[in-house]
């Protein structure tokens, strides 16, 4: 699994209100979540993003409330991957388990800047930065986790199981 986009960087501590404000919160549709998506922080962001663009942030990605409404309004808005120095730990396991991408890596975080042209090898952990000539490292995913994103989440992957 690979991904290529447009950097839009944030800095630390971006929450979950800020991706996706409880205002917003009274529809469960993901296409609908992610109309407003980054909308307090970013007011135009769905306008800019094109599908496959990428989230460069800093630390404490996901900070706030433990619902899955931000990863998911994140991934319907079209975003391939979130890259973080560090993200809040129920953030993290809830994009893992609806299907969304996201890396830890400080160097990639710290280096990238909004606008660079990116692309991310999920298997090994590569992320390229085209626009200025460099890779970093960080840690791919394990088998089991490349197996719920190709599923597309947790769910889709366990019923796909109870169907065979």
């Amino acid at each position: 699994m690979k991904a290529a986009g447009k950097v839009f960087q944030y800095g630390d501590n971006v929450d979950t209100d800020v991706i996706i404000p409880a205002r917003y919160l009274n529809v469960s549709s993901g296409e609908e979540l992610a109309k407003y998506c980054m909308i307090d922080i970013d007011p135009d962001f769905v306008n800019k993003m094109k599908k496959g663009d990428i989230i460069v942030a800093k630390k404490n990605f996901g900070c706030g409330s433990s619902r899955e409404h931000a990863p998911l309004a994140i991934k319907c808005a079209g975003v391939s991957c979130v890259i973080a120095e560090t993200f809040a730990r129920i953030f993290y396991r809830n994009a893992i388990n609806i299907g969304m991408p996201i890396l830890e890596c400080a160097e990639a975080a710290n280096d990238i800047e909004d606008g660079d042209e990116v692309e991310v090898d999920f298997k090994s952990g590569v992320i390229t930065n085209i626009t200025k000539n460099c890779t970093y490292q960080a840690q791919g995913f394990p088998d089991f986790i490349q197996k719920i994103m190709e599923a597309d989440g947790l769910v889709a992957q366990t019923k796909a199981r109870m169907m065979q």
